[in-house]
């Protein structure tokens, strides 16, 4: 109908329907858009609202086409549009009332609807992002706190684990302070204990106007942020009241170290740089807490083993003064024995010798010749055999003289020779002494000591040799230095036994034989004349004792 051509200008799709319901027209927009179309019945019903809240089972009600077509008055409704593929589309239906015709409008709205729908999304694509991003930073936040955390922890553990090392309180505190030296980047780091209001810098590690042992002191306001067990840190120009200015402002950061509320000291950390400190406070407390610790620890330690020091030299001196008085004892007792024994081989010596004094004035007298050769050799053997007796005694009281207990000049071989006789009865017919004496001055000593010294080497060096054998005596002196050598042909020792002979209890001579306290009497007697023993020893080839003695 060419009354209708004016429609084929609306850029909208334009169709026209009569009362009966039948398409008229169609202007060019419509055809292009809806190429399928036959008829409005078949086109409705590939329309729907957009919108539809209906509850009903006549399919035509959810036709906005029929609604259309029988609506009295104007007509609008936001449609939507099926194709044949499928395919969706959206429209503003507009319905003009025109006599007996009916003028459908279609406006495409399909664009903005998925502008509007992916503006919607856009939005919530935003708003997850926006989520997102919070939660990322939050994150971070969350990823930057554990490393953080997770560098503290190492840094803390590292610094545990130096301490931990040693119980040397010296290399507790150096390792701690190298540690934080590097984890500040401090200059110079010291550790000062505390004294009375006072500081004492014991251990220091970088810089070079640091002395041990000097004393330090700190302002009041510095002084009462220590005690309150709190960490100092401020820029100043020097590092404590005694100290001279440094050219710059320099970070001073003071570390109390307490263990529980006692103060033990504190740590000083100097430093060029001037950033804030914040998490690194909570590794200066953990490391001041763990190093208090470990201070009390290693004091402890320290006082421990100077208590087992102690406990030792005591145990020590208590062996000492036992073997002196062992070894008193039996020389007082040896003394007393002797004493006794001469004044009772005296009196019957005495009167023998009386009787054979008597004896010699009344041969003369004897007519009988040969009765008087004979009394004259039995009194010349008594004689002999009186000296011997009187020679012994004498020999034996020089042996202990214990009326002699200060320092004396004395001729050491003369000792020698006096101590071989007294042992005589250990060499006879079975060994030779070979005696290489030096020229001898005398010398201040306690002869009745070295006389036991001498009897006792001398006497194991008997019993080292089974059957016959040779002992060899030397003595000589050199640079105010006494040297006596003890050489035999014994079985000899081996190199496990040699640094145990001179221990109190030690014997090599079997159970019930020894008592193990004749060479460790001879140690102290030597070391009470400032000397020492020296043993040169292979087994089965025999042993050597040097005695050197001082004469200063």
């Amino acid at each position: 109908m060419k009354k209708f051509d004016i429609f084929n200008q609306f850029r909208d799709a334009v169709v026209i329907a009569n009362k009966m319901g039948d398409a008229v027209y169609q202007n060019y927009t419509f055809k292009r858009w809806f190429k399928n179309f036959t008829d409005l019945k078949k086109f409705s019903h590939n329309t729907n609202f957009n919108i539809c809240p209906l509850n009903s089972e006549n399919l035509e009600n959810y036709s906005p086409i029929f609604h259309a077509l029988n609506s009295k008055e104007d007509f609008f409704a936001c449609v939507s549009y099926q194709d044949t593929t499928g395919k969706i589309f959206y429209y503003d239906l507009t319905v003009l009332k025109k006599g007996s015709y009916s003028i459908l409008f279609f406006s495409d709205v399909s664009a903005d609807n998925i502008l509007i729908s992916e503006k919607k999304k856009n939005e919530k694509l935003q708003a997850d992002y926006e989520k997102l991003k919070e939660e990322n930073e939050d994150l971070l936040n969350i990823k930057q706190k554990a490393q953080s955390q997770a560098i503290r922890i190492a840094l803390i553990n590292k610094v545990s684990n130096a301490i931990r090392e040693s119980m040397d309180l010296s290399k507790i505190l150096q390792s701690a302070l190298t540690e934080l030296a590097s984890m500040f980047g401090a200059f110079k780091v010291y550790y000062a204990s505390n004294e009375i209001n006072k500081f004492r810098i014991e251990e220091t590690y970088g810089g070079k106007s640091c002395i041990k042992n000097e004393l330090i002191s700190f302002d009041s306001k510095t002084f009462d942020t220590i005690q309150k067990q709190e960490i100092s840190v401020v820029h100043c120009l020097k590092e404590y009241i005694e100290a001279e200015s440094f050219k710059q402002p320099i970070m001073r950061i003071i570390v109390p170290v307490f263990h529980l509320q006692k103060l033990l000291g504190v740590i000083v950390l100097l430093s060029y740089q001037k950033r804030e400190l914040n998490e690194e406070l909570e590794i200066l407390e953990a490391i001041s807490f763990q190093l208090g610790n470990a201070i009390i620890r290693a004091q402890l330690y320290q006082k421990n083993i100077q208590t087992v020091k102690e406990l030792k030299n005591t145990l020590k001196e208590l062996k000492e003064t036992q073997l002196q008085l062992i070894n008193s004892e039996k020389m007082a007792s040896l003394g007393q024995l002797i004493a006794g024994v001469a004044h009772e081989i005296n009196t019957p010596v005495a009167s023998i010798k009386s009787n054979n004094g008597l004896l010699a004035k009344l041969i003369p007298q004897i007519d009988n010749t040969e009765i008087a050769d004979i009394m004259k050799e039995i009194n010349q053997i008594d004689n002999e055999a009186i000296m011997r007796i009187s020679n012994m005694v004498t020999s034996l009281k020089k042996f202990v003289r214990l009326d002699e207990a200060e320092l004396q000049e004395a001729d050491i071989n003369k000792e020698l020779d006096l101590t071989l006789d007294l042992i005589r009865h250990e060499t006879k017919n079975r060994i030779q002494i070979v005696k290489n004496y030096g020229k001898l001055p005398l010398i201040k000593c306690y002869p009745n000591m070295l006389n036991q010294v001498f009897t006792n080497i001398l006497i194991n060096a008997c019993q080292a040799i089974d059957g016959k054998g040779i002992i060899t005596i030397t003595t000589s002196y050199q640079g105010e230095t006494l040297t006596v050598s003890v050489k035999d042909t014994g079985k000899g020792m081996s190199e496990e036994e040699i640094p145990k002979i001179f221990t109190a209890g030690y014997t090599t001579k079997g159970v019930g034989v020894g008592t193990g306290l004749g060479l460790a009497i001879c140690s102290k007697i030597i070391e009470k004349h400032k000397g020492k023993i020296i043993v040169n020893s292979e087994l089965g080839k025999g042993s050597e004792f040097i005695i050197t003695i001082s004469s200063e």
